[in-house]
């Protein structure tokens, strides 16, 4: 605001004012009539019979002081000339008046003319005077001393000379006090409007604003009533000066010529000046006051904005925690039907209250739109809306599928159900006489395959095939309900099997009738292979499953045995489709839908690790629970799974989703990322160091409450499992998709991503035991890559000894570990150490090495298939190995 009114204009009063003095200058002793010399110095004169000597010294300093400055004010050296006109007075008065202006003159004093008086006497005595006391003024002031109006014309111009000295410059003493007193006090009220403009533009600056809004309106109403007031103040002072303005003369300055140029008079200037002054402070003011009221307004808007944003953000978080207590499965029909009208009703609030959220976005909308100076705070706040918004339609809508999923479920099951009933029922209300007979036998037979193929879908459930379509919903109470209608389903089909059997024998060996009685309950014989519907086909069955993850004879090494044939007495898909290209293309469908889904879980539950159980290792709130041994430990525990996940999450499963209408592009997937997949060999390599520290402190509370936040049924380690046991049904499913696409594009790349995995869970099973190696002087890496590993038994020989080779398969073997590097052959002896459980250990005892440039190899020894020959540097050592 300072700056805003920082007019920089200099000083419109002196020190001394007109009206202070104005009875000292209505007695006319000296005055500025507005001429100048030839040389610009500014004319005051001193009248005759004005009775100059009689005045007080004060007065004349106050008068003299003050016409002084009023050129001042204009110019910065400004220049003057005295012309006093003693043509009636004395030669003594004379001499007082010089050696009082002399004495007190207070401005740059040019030249001092005197005419002088016109009596004989007086002029004698003024003449000799003048001369004796010549020196004496001269060193003083310059005087002239003139005889007449006419040698005053030789020195000014008679422009600037008034009337009674023969020039023609109109001048009124009285009207020029008038205006100079109407001139000041203009100049006195602009400054105190710029005064009162700045003390009202630092209130606006620097008052607080209270914390309400009614308090805040009425700030707004009250300034803008005083800005109004003070443009009022700032038209009424325009009026007056531009009134004070037309009654200044503007001299006509194109009728004058260079050389007879007139000066702009100086009242004329001042009131202008200043009434541009004034035009500048209310425009300055304007522009102040108009960006204040606009920021004033957004604040207001702001306030009102953020109570609505807090009022819909504090009732969705409302709404969210009562739908969090809404449950989102059921033991029955009726009870999910109930639960998915009580969620549809709350849906119908949820959508109420998402419905005013988006009005309030929208106002903040408008609010951007309009420049509002809180812009990114609107955006955030409507982004936060926005959020919650979905996040609770979201859950809502995730409700509403499980709910309708859980209700499909129980259907079927109910459908299963009553299809048993209703079998039983067929099969107790045969009448046994009536099928005694051929004709009766057929009838009854033909009843029972009526039923069995109106019945068919219910009865040939398949209880995989039940879990895999609903394994997103299924809850422990579910899968006791699928497999109790399993058991009954087993029991009437058994039922059926049986009493068809008895009327095809009949009708076959043309017998008698065998006296059938009534079906009864039995115990169920072992199920055969179900029929398997491709539409509701279990490919999870096709996978490795997860128990295929075993812990090997070394603890916290995880072998990862790639299984071959994994299909034994499995309800295999081809077993009911054809081979046609249609029926493939099918089937290969469902095992990349099984590919991408599976995928997605992988990535759901790897992200549901690292929230709940990693980030919170960092949380304040739950620091105090994590035992001491845990703390800043979180790499061992989670290793590189947050690499894991960022690939998975970010790169791979977008890449399989892109095969969903291609199958040719899956082998290219993995061969395009097969490099990413080494990470895989970093994790395994630390779950050895995560399986220890998991030990120590599975029991802490911190997990138990992580794992209840998370409502995991079961604990951390088996998440951690995860990423192994994903590694090992990439390649089974690659096995299957390639059985199913032998004679369509992308089948090299298929083949050659399958090899691709097969070789990385060979290296990281290689990796994983030597690891475990323990012994060794140097560094295992310098060695090379591993390419095999194994147990063997070893003899060993030496050339210069007395033992023949034929002789050693004789002697006892010994059992070795052997590691087949890039550059050495590494034996090492398996060490069982002691302990029970987990904490038994096991490790690879370093023995010796031979360097590869130096090995040669026998691929038989004779008379025994089994056995190699390995020989070291000419056969300076031999080592049979089986």
């Amino acid at each position: 605001l300072t700056a805003a009114f920082d007019f920089l204009f200099p000083e419109t009063t002196a020190p001394i004012c007109a009206k202070d003095i104005s009875d000292e200058l209505m007695k006319q002793f000296a005055f500025l009539s507005g001429g100048r010399g030839k040389d610009k110095a500014w004319i005051i004169t001193l009248p005759d019979n004005s009775r100059f000597n009689d005045v007080p010294e004060d007065a004349v300093t106050k008068v003299l002081t003050y016409l002084t400055s009023v050129p001042s004010q204009h110019e910065s050296d400004s220049k003057f000339i005295l012309i006093l006109d003693r043509r009636l007075d004395t030669w003594t008065s004379v001499k007082m008046t010089l050696q009082k202006i002399a004495a007190s003159f207070p401005g740059n004093l040019h030249l001092v003319m005197v005419l002088r008086p016109t009596g004989f006497i007086q002029r004698t005595f003024t003449d000799i005077g003048f001369r004796f006391s010549q020196e004496d003024f001269l060193l003083k002031l310059p005087v002239v001393m003139l005889s007449s109006v006419s040698d005053l014309l030789t020195y000014i111009d008679e422009q600037q000379l008034t009337p009674e000295f023969g020039g023609t410059l109109e001048y009124c003493h009285s009207e020029w006090v008038i205006f100079r007193t109407a001139i000041e006090s203009f100049a006195l009220t602009v400054k105190e409007i710029a005064q009162m403009l700045q003390s009202f533009g630092t209130e606006l600056a620097e008052t607080e604003l209270p914390e309400d809004m009614y308090s805040i309106e009425r700030i707004l109403a009250l300034r803008t009533e005083k800005y109004f007031q003070l443009k009022e103040d700032i038209t009424a002072v325009t009026k007056e000066g531009k009134l004070l303005l037309s009654n200044l003369e503007e001299p006509d300055v194109g009728e004058c010529s260079q050389d007879q140029h007139r000066e702009r008079p100086g009242d004329w200037e001042t009131v202008n000046r200043l009434l541009g002054q004034l035009r500048e402070m209310e425009t300055a003011f304007d522009g102040f006051w108009e960006k204040h009221q606009l920021k004033m307004e957004q604040y207001l808007q702001l306030w009102k904005f953020e109570q609505s944003f807090q009022e819909v953000k504090n009732a969705i978080e409302f709404l969210m925690g009562q739908q969090a207590e809404l449950p989102d499965t059921g033991d029955s029909v009726s009870q999910v039907k109930q639960r998915l009208k009580d969620l549809s009703h709350f849906d119908g609030m949820a959508q109420d209250l998402i419905g005013k959220a988006q009005v309030v976005i929208l106002h903040g909308h408008q609010l951007a739109a309009n420049h509002h100076y809180a812009l990114n705070l609107i955006c955030q706040q409507c982004n936060e809306l926005r959020h919650h918004s979905d996040v609770l339609s979201d859950e809502i809508k995730r409700k509403q599928m499980r709910l309708q999923k859980t209700l499909d479920l129980h259907t079927r099951l109910q459908q299963a159900l009553q299809c048993c009933d209703e079998g039983a029922y067929l099969l107790a209300n045969q009448q046994m006489d009536k099928c005694q007979s051929k004709e009766g036998a057929q009838k009854a037979l033909q009843d029972i395959e009526r039923f069995l193929e109106s019945s068919s879908p219910y009865l040939n459930y398949d209880p995989q095939s039940l879990q895999y379509d609903f394994e997103s919903v299924l809850t422990a109470e579910l899968k006791c309900q699928i497999q109790s209608v399993q058991v009954k389903l087993e029991n009437v089909r058994s039922m059926f099997e049986n009493r068809q059997s008895c009327f095809k024998k009949l009708l076959d060996k043309h017998v008698r009738p065998v006296q059938l009685v009534a079906p009864r309950p039995e115990n169920p014989p072992r199920s055969k292979s179900p029929l398997f519907s491709p539409k509701h086909g279990k490919l999870s069955s096709l996978l490795f499953s997860d128990n295929h993850f075993q812990v090997g004879s070394i603890p916290f090494l995880f072998q990862i045995e790639v299984m071959h044939d994994y299909q034994e007495k499995r309800n295999s898909l081809q077993s009911f489709i054809s081979d046609s290209d249609d029926n493939l293309d099918i089937l290969k469908g469902h095992v990349i839908n099984e590919l991408i889904e599976t995928e997605r879980v992988y990535v759901e539950e790897l992200f549901t690790v690292l929230t709940g159980y990693r980030a919170e290792m960092d949380n304040p709130a739950m620091v105090i629970l994590m035992p001491p041994v845990l703390r800043n430990r979180k790499d061992v525990l989670f290793g590189n799974m947050p690499e894991i996940y960022d690939f998975h999450n970010k790169i791979f499963l977008h890449s399989l989703e892109s095969c969903l209408g291609a199958p040719e592009r899956v082998g290219f997937c993995f061969l395009d990322r097969r490099e990413d997949f080494q990470m895989y060999e970093k994790y395994c390599q630390n779950k050895p160091r995560s399986e220890s520290l998991w030990r120590q402190c599975s029991e802490s509370t911190f997990f138990q409450e992580c794992q209840r936040k998370l409502e995991h049924k079961l604990g951390l380690d088996s998440y951690l499992l995860k990423p192994v046991q994903r590694l090992t049904k990439y390649q089974l499913l690659l096995k299957e998709l390639l059985k199913y696409s032998t004679s369509c594009d992308g089948v090299q790349e298929l083949q050659e991503a399958l090899v691709a995995m097969l070789d990385l869970l060979k290296s990281v099973n290689d990796s994983m035991h030597q690891i475990s190696i323990t012994g060794y002087d140097g560094d295992l890496s310098e060695l090379g890559k591993v390419l095999m590993q194994g147990s063997f038994s070893v003899w060993t020989g030496h050339r210069k000894g007395p033992t023949k080779m034929k002789d050693l398969a004789r002697f006892k073997p010994m059992q070795r570990h052997l590691f087949l590097y890039e550059k050495a052959l590494v034996f090492c002896k398996k060490r069982e150490d002691h302990g029970d459980g987990y904490d038994k250990t096991s490790s690879y005892s370093f023995k010796h090495f031979l360097k590869m440039n130096a090995v040669g190899i026998t691929e038989n020894v004779k008379g025994d298939h089994r056995k190699f020959e390995i020989w070291y540097s000419g056969r300076e050592e031999v080592y049979v190995v089986q």
